[in-house]
């Protein structure tokens, strides 16, 4: 893949010990724990470093974590690690009172047949699955006797690609306890010599600033270091709570005074070239949008959002056109049209019209925004030097006109012809992603996710800053003829500002003595080529002279380069191709122990190969793999039992978890601004919560496409004698007369007699009544200058089992257990959301199948949940009418 072509990838971790409550084989039921309490249940994490080492953008790192049962009965002991889904794991190892078990990359068949295996006979088994936008998290539990150690040892590399100007390694940290030793360590050692470098965290106090990270670099090499004291770990200063729970972000830079770099070791090169102060080529671009009926309400505000900033920012000397599709398909202009003030402002107008309507025929949509841009070339309507992009973006499958993927596909590539890059974005995950990146990368382009959060404006608008200046086209490098084998990609479509090309490669003659490449491409006022010649022998003695280089460093980032590139070639191959291009990225991750998704990891005891403990394997893009790797990670024998769950979050949406059912059920409540709404009402044990509705900045007259949320929480306890307030902005509390008040920017544990209340900066509020009642509040922030939306709340019941049977409130009548049956499930106007009949509480109800969003434990991207949507306001599921539920105030 082009590197100029991709957003920045981000290097994550998330490392955290915890003894976890699952039952296993040969082993004691150990005690159920709440992972937000914090709890270690007799597990002592005593250590944990994340060790990091970046050489020439290739970048090693090693996670360590070292922890002991204190207990005087064995414990589970799970290592979660969070890294990115562009990194491959290299090594895993156990080591278990002095005895090491070590890892070994085994083809994912093979490795599937011992870890079933594994888990028939109750032995310890671990996989790596999809975590979030750009993570995927490895997790692995372990049974630890009595008195034991046992340390865990996670290595992944990656190649980090160069994105606005900077490389950036993003470590999540959330250690879940206080760490005697916690230590971050970044080497970094880059021959061009680093420009910047700079190290942040969203939890750094002042003192941890100044006295616990240290960031330096001179010439070549650059360095990091975060080590908190126990005492500075503390989120107060008598709390036991730690405060490491958060973002750290190291970003940094190269010299750029020559645009190419090239570095030999062992008879192989790689090749960078990034060329700085070059003008930008003119662009020519058609915006191809789905308006179709599922584009409704927020998708199609955040879509246009997006838009509107885009136009913010087209240069005048770019071309552009919009070209809508539902069932019918809608042009702006009839031609491309260049971008002055005045074409700028009538686009405006023309973005804010937008109305969803109809059906998703995805093919015309595209053709005839490929016929314009063909049209525009041949009629000599756009400059001869500027360069044709099309962006589609859809959050469904084609339901009309031409439907079929395959054909489709075929009629787009013909359409282009290879004459300019195609990028599909995909809202939302109801869709088939594999057909949307298929069809990209066929046509030199790439697909990418937007995720349906309250930032999907941002989203799209980041993608569109990614491409908005390309500095030259038809990019090739050459090398000397006959001198170079196992060449990765080395012609680009396009180079963008901020970005990176990246080529390597093995030498013929490895001795030689000089070694010369050219760069061509076409700029914005004529043909450019750039030479980068280099002294053999002058780069070995520079190499010989730094001590951060890890092993073959270049020749194991050619090899990943190499089985990346294989890999995205492999998803638009058939027959016999894919079959070679199958061999040869197995064949690469097997000799440089890679885990892809064409191999696994297995952990096994020393001189005993059927016995595993562990194995890492890597899941394909949202659920869309490969099949053998998805039936592969579908398999978790040690999956959480279902607990009843229950909140509010969003436009307001109730969601109900019914356990016996194993599925959810979910209703709106459409009430005016300003209306307060009684959630829980326990008269036993004097528990309420109530919530407040806010409507967005510039609310819609018509109620049905109005977006409200709740702005404000009540919670109180009468018996208790306290009561908290929770705003977008402050969270109050009364305790009797004492009143304390907090910012979303503290980080803070309040505790008194039987109550524990939590700020966690700037993303939720966990308030916990002794054992038995858990509420967590969850923060949305927007963009402050966003002209609709604000800031708003969701609220989570985690554990609601001490409430009485008389609880009551549009949440709190469903902490008791009911039973409902579907029956009927038929298809609707919508493919995706089938309709069925409910017969509920003696209702039977028509409900339509959907989903929402979790935001507890990842306020920005959140956790899908399927549930059967009764409308209507609940009608029929909730006792009463949901106007019974309106109070006159918080508390």
């Amino acid at each position: 893949m082009a590197s100029a072509q991709w957003p920045c990838l981000i290097l994550a971790l998330f490392s955290v010990l915890v003894a976890s409550g699952f039952p296993r084989s040969h082993a004691r039921l150990l005690e159920k724990r709440s992972l937000l309490e914090g709890e270690v249940n007799g597990i002592d994490v005593y250590s944990t470093k994340i060790s990091c080492k970046v050489t020439s953008r290739f970048a090693h790192n090693v996670v360590t974590t070292r922890a002991v049962n204190r207990a005087d009965t064995a414990k589970e002991v799970s290592f979660d690690v969070e890294l990115p889904k562009t990194a491959f794991i290299t090594n895993f190892t156990l080591t278990i009172d002095g005895v090491t078990y070590p890892g070994n990359v085994k083809e994912k068949e093979v490795a599937k047949k011992q870890y079933e295996k594994a888990v028939s006979q109750g032995k310890t088994a671990g996989l790596v699955k999809a975590s979030g936008r750009k993570l995927e998290k490895f997790t692995v539990s372990v049974n630890v006797a009595a008195g034991s150690k046992i340390t865990f040892e996670l290595t992944y590399e990656e190649l980090l690609k160069r994105h606005k100007g900077k490389y950036e390694m993003y470590l999540k940290v959330q250690p879940k306890q206080l760490v005697k030793h916690f230590e971050i360590e970044a080497d970094i050692f880059e021959p061009q010599g680093i420009s910047t470098l700079d190290a942040e965290a969203s939890f750094i106090t002042n003192d941890l600033l100044g006295s616990a990270l240290t960031k330096s670099f001179s010439g070549k090499k650059g360095h990091v270091s975060f080590k908190p004291s126990l005492d500075q770990q503390r989120s107060c200063p008598t709390c036991t709570e730690s405060l490491l729970n958060g973002d750290f972000t190291i970003t940094y830079d190269v010299n750029r005074e020559s645009p190419a770099n090239v570095q030999i070791v062992n008879g192989y090169f790689v090749h960078f070239f990034a060329p700085q102060g070059l003008p930008t080529v003119p662009k020519n671009v058609v915006f191809v949008i789905d308006i179709s009926g599922s584009m409704h309400g927020r998708k199609m505000e955040q879509t246009k959002d997006a838009l509107l900033k885009i136009l913010d920012d087209v240069k005048e000397e770019d071309y552009l056109n919009f070209i809508l599709f539902s069932g019918d398909v809608i042009t702006w202009k009839d031609n491309l049209v260049q971008a002055t003030p005045e074409n700028i402002q009538e686009a405006r107008t023309f973005v804010r019209n937008i109305q969803d309507q109809g059906m998703t025929n995805i093919n015309d949509g595209l053709l005839r925004g490929i016929s314009m841009l063909n049209k525009a070339r041949e009629e000599h309507r756009v400059p001869e030097r500027s360069t044709s992009i099309i962006i589609m973006l859809t959050d469904g499958d084609a339901n009309t006109g031409e439907s079929r993927p395959p054909k489709i596909q075929e009629n787009v590539r013909n359409a282009i012809g290879g004459k300019f890059p195609l990028y599909n974005l995909g809202f939302g995950d109801n869709l088939n992603f594999n057909f949307l990146e298929s069809m990209a990368l066929e046509n030199h382009g790439i697909a990418r996710r937007i995720y349906e959060d309250s930032d999907a404006n941002l989203q799209l608008q980041g993608f569109y800053e990614e491409v908005a200046n390309p500095l030259l086209t038809s990019v090739e490098v050459e090398y000397p003829e006959n001198a170079i084998l196992d060449l990765t990609k080395n012609t680009y479509q396009h180079f963008y500002d901020g970005s990176e090309i990246v080529v390597a490669g093995r030498l013929v003659d490895k001795d030689m003595n000089n070694f010369k490449a050219d760069v061509k491409g076409h700029g914005a006022i004529n043909d450019l080529t750039f030479t980068e010649e280099v002294d053999m022998m002058e780069m070995e003695k520079a190499l010989q002279k730094q001590d951060y280089i890890f092993g073959n460093y270049i020749e194991r980032l050619w090899a990943y380069l190499t089985i990346e590139q294989l890999l995205e070639k492999r998803k638009n191959a058939l027959g016999d191709e894919k079959e070679n291009l199958t061999a040869q990225a197995l064949d690469l991750s097997l000799k440089y122990h890679f885990v892809t998704p064409l191999t696994s990891m297995v952990v096994t005891k020393p001189e005993d190969n059927e016995n595993q403990m562990a194995i890492a394997d890597k899941p394909g893009e949202g659920g869309h793999g490969d099949s053998a790797l998805s039936s592969f990670a579908s398999t978790d024998s040690y999956q959480s039992p279902l607990t009843p769950y229950y909140y509010v979050d969003g436009d307001p949406h109730f969601i109900i978890q019914v356990p016996e059912k194993d599925d959810a059920i979910c209703f709106n409540i459409d009430e005016e601004p300003g209306t307060v709404l009684s959630l829980i009402e326990d008269p036993i044990t004097g528990f309420t919560v109530n919530g407040q509705i806010i409507g967005d900045k510039r609310g819609s007259p018509n109620s049905e496409t109005r977006k409200t949320y709740f702005g404000k929480l009540g919670i109180a306890n009468t018996q208790m004698d306290f009561w908290i307030e929770v705003t977008t902005e402050k969270i109050t509390l009364w305790n009797a007369a004492a009143q304390s008040t907090f910012s979303w920017l503290d980080t803070v544990t309040v505790t008194q007699d039987g109550l524990s209340v939590t700020i966690n900066r700037k993303k939720n509020i966990v308030v916990s009544f002794g054992d038995g009642v858990t509420f967590v509040v969850v923060l949305h922030q927007v963009w402050k200058k966003h002209p609709v939306h604000q800031d708003f709340l969701g609220f989570y019941v985690v554990d609601s089992h001490r409430m009485s049977a008389q609880t009551h409130g549009l949440l709190g009548q469903f902490f008791h257990p009911f039973d409902f049956k579907v029956s009927d499930i038929h298809s609707g106007s919508d493919p995706a959301k089938p309709h069925a009949t409910m017969v509920v509480k003696n209702h039977r109800l028509t409900v339509t199948r959907g989903s929402q969003k979790d935001y507890r434990k990842d306020v920005s991207i959140g956790t899908k949940v399927d549930c059967w949507f009764v409308h209507n306001n609940g009608q029929g599921l909730i006792d009463g009418v949901h106007s019974d539920y309106i109070v006159p105030d918080l508390f």
